[in-house]
This record gives structure tokens, sequence and C-alpha cells, in this order.
């Protein structure tokens, strides 16, 4: 049952709304003064917040501006019998859901409040669901190779310094750069991710900086590019090293000045946006082919981060194994299954070259295939990579 929680010094109003609302199946609390008010806030949850705004001692805005604190998530819609143009616009301003003027009309009220409610809803799931996601990209190791990473990583995250990560396929590269973007100050933002090996060439640059209507056979109409959709947050490049030299000139000149323009267009566009960058591949010797920018490798490069293999960090094997179990046998629904010492050892004595993704492949195939108990006859039957 939702939770409504009403302030208001009229005895009289607080009573007739309490009536109305529990009819309508709400659970309603009562406070007389914005002072009680907060204090309720302080020690129960609201699913939403119906504020007067002409109180004495605290007025209604007071307690908005601590309501948006305390509890940021709970729409607060302000009543009031005194109030004008001025009045709602402020309250709107300053953080409130909505402004309804006294006599209550009561259709208006309840309508009000549904909305509210759907917003509160949409809060509340999308939280699950960031959750939900944040769990899915975990970055599961107490190894030395790993933690000296996570280190690293959490270290440069507060800045806007960019980063290049490099390491081989399915060691998880990825995963440090969301969580380099999950702990910096623009983690509110987006998180935009761009395959520079899975786009073509020739479709890099629009992909990257958008284009205008017109500007080749098939642009139909005006599109932002990936570092517009970034902007006031990070943009990963991932497997940086196998964009287009022409590409990687307009990067650069976007690093350099935060200033792109779209394909067919000359409109300057500002970007506010934090590059870290990904590849599996030697830059070095990319550069020394004429391959790679070294004006964009320096760049990129202020901070650098290689993530180990899995055959670097064999002592994670096990963490990453119930991780896994865990994860794999929720997403079946089935009951989850054990692992043995004997089948831990043996995962340890395989060659890994496909590193994270690989294992969990192997994990996955093993929860499919055995039984109850995973044990070390059943990672040598069913786990043997390819030859």
């Amino acid at each position: 049952m939702s939770k409504i929680l009403v302030i208001d010094d009229e005895r009289s109003i607080r009573n007739t709304l309490k009536d109305i609302l529990e009819y309508e199946k709400y659970e309603v609390d009562l406070a007389e003064d914005g002072i009680k008010g907060i204090d309720k806030i302080k020690n129960a949850e609201y699913d939403i917040v119906l504020c007067d705004i002409k109180m004495p001692g605290m007025d209604g805005i007071e307690v908005l501006e601590h309501l948006t604190k305390l509890a940021p998530d709970t729409p607060v819609v302000m009543i009031s019998g005194h109030g004008n143009i001025d009045t709602a616009v402020d309250s709107i301003k300053k953080g409130a859901f909505d402004y309804i003027e006294k006599p209550l009309d009561l259709n208006r009220l309840l309508i009000t409040i549904r909305n509210a409610m759907d917003k509160s809803s949409l809060v509340t799931e999308t939280k699950i669901l960031k959750k939900k996601v944040d769990k899915k990209y975990e970055i599961i190791g107490n190894s030395e190779a790993i933690t000296t990473v996570l280190k690293m990583a959490d270290r440069v995250a507060p800045t806007d310094a960019r980063v290049l990560i490099t390491g081989a396929n399915g060691s998880g590269k990825e995963l440090i750069a969301r969580r380099i973007h999950n702990q910096s100050n623009r983690s509110k933002g987006p998180f935009v991710e761009v395959n520079c090996a899975a786009i073509p060439s020739e479709l890099i640059e629009s992909e990257l900086f958008g284009h205008e209507k017109g500007a080749f056979t098939s642009a139909v109409k005006q599109r932002k590019g990936k570092f517009e959709q970034a902007n006031g947050g990070t943009l990963f490049l991932d497997e940086i090293g196998d964009m287009s030299l022409s590409a990687q000139a307009k990067v650069l000149r976007a690093l350099q000045e935060n200033v792109i323009s779209r394909v067919g267009g000359d409109k300057q566009i500002k970007v506010d946006v934090r590059v870290v960058a990904a590849t599996n591949k030697n830059l070095s010797n990319e550069i020394a082919e004429k391959h790679f920018r070294e004006d964009l490798y320096h760049r990129l490069s202020v901070i650098l981060i290689q993530v180990p293999t899995l055959n670097e960090r064999l002592n994670d094997i096990p963490l990453l194994a119930k991780h896994f179990t865990k994860q794999i046998c929720s997403e079946y629904g089935m009951p989850e299954k054990t692992i043995t010492e004997k089948a831990f050892q043996e995962l340890q004595k395989i060659n890994w070259t496909g590193n994270i993704r690989e294992f969990r492949n192997v994990i996955e195939r093993l929860i499919i295939l055995c039984d109850k108990e995973i044990t070390d006859a059943d990672v040598l039957k069913f786990a043997a990579p390819l030859k």
C-alpha cells in the first residue's frame, strides 16, 4: 500500500485529506507543522508528501528544501490558499513535483498523486535496474594483479584525466572503463560505448560525430553522434587501435578543443566528454607502422592501465567460478550448483587464451551439462580448450 505524508497546520484539511486518501486505499500519516513533518521523513519512507506552504515556524518552501536533501526521490506536492504564480514557480524550481491551490479540486489532487506515484515507481525501477546492471559489470577478484589495477582505476576515477586501457580480448577492459565512470564525478551522466572495430571505416566518423541531413545518400535526417550523446558523461572508445586515420584526426581535434563538427556540416559544437579508450593492440607497433597517430596516443594515454590476463590471476578462479555459477543459475532459474576443490584446481590448470569471456562460457557449459556438483572429472570432460 502506498504511503502518503500530509503536512498542514489546519486540522480540518489534514483530516479531510486523510479520509479521502484512505478511501482511495492509501496509507496516510499526518504532521501539523514542518518540523514534525521533517521528523517523520527521517524515521519513515513515503511515496509522496503533500505539504502546505503557509505554516507557522517553518513554511512549506523551507520544508521542501529539507525534503529534497533528506528524500530526494520522494515527490513533493505543494498546496496553498495564499499562493500566486511566483510561489508556484519558486516551488517547482526548488524541486516540487507540482503545486495545487486551495480550495483543493479533488479530481486534480488524485490525478496529481497518481502521476507522482508513477514517477516514484519509475525512479524505484530505475534504481533496481541500475543495481542489476552494476552487478553485471562487477569486477571479481582479490589477486595482486587485479587489485593493483582496481586501485589505479579508483584513484584516477574522480579526475577528468583520459585513460587508455590495454589488455587481451576478454580480459575485462570494458569493466574497468565502467568502474572509472561509475566512481567519477560524471557517474550521473551517460556512459556511451563505441566499438571502433565493429563499425566500417567509412561510417566511423558519422557514428562518432553525427551527420547533417543530406550529408550522404542515406542521411535522410540529422543525427547526433556519440560525442554529443556522451556530453556530460564518459565516451568509451573500445578497440581504438582499429580506428581509421581520418577518424583519428577528428578525434584528436575533439580532444584538443572540446569541439566537434557533424559530417556534412560547418557548425562547431562544444562537447564536455571524458574519453576512456581501450585496445588489445600494441599501439607502439601500430605507430611505427603508421597505422596509429602518435599525437593521438599521447592525448589518450594520460593514464595507462594494463589489464592482466586470466592466466596472470589464476588465484581468482575459485571466486570467479562461484560468482558466475550464482549468476548463471539465477538466470536459468535453477538451484545453485557447487564446485569441488579439485574442480577448481583443474580449472586453474587450463590455459585461458580467451580470458574471462572464455572462462564464463566454460562455467555455463558445466552448469548445463553437469549434475548438482561440478567435479574435477566434469572439468576434464567438458572444459577442454580448443586444440
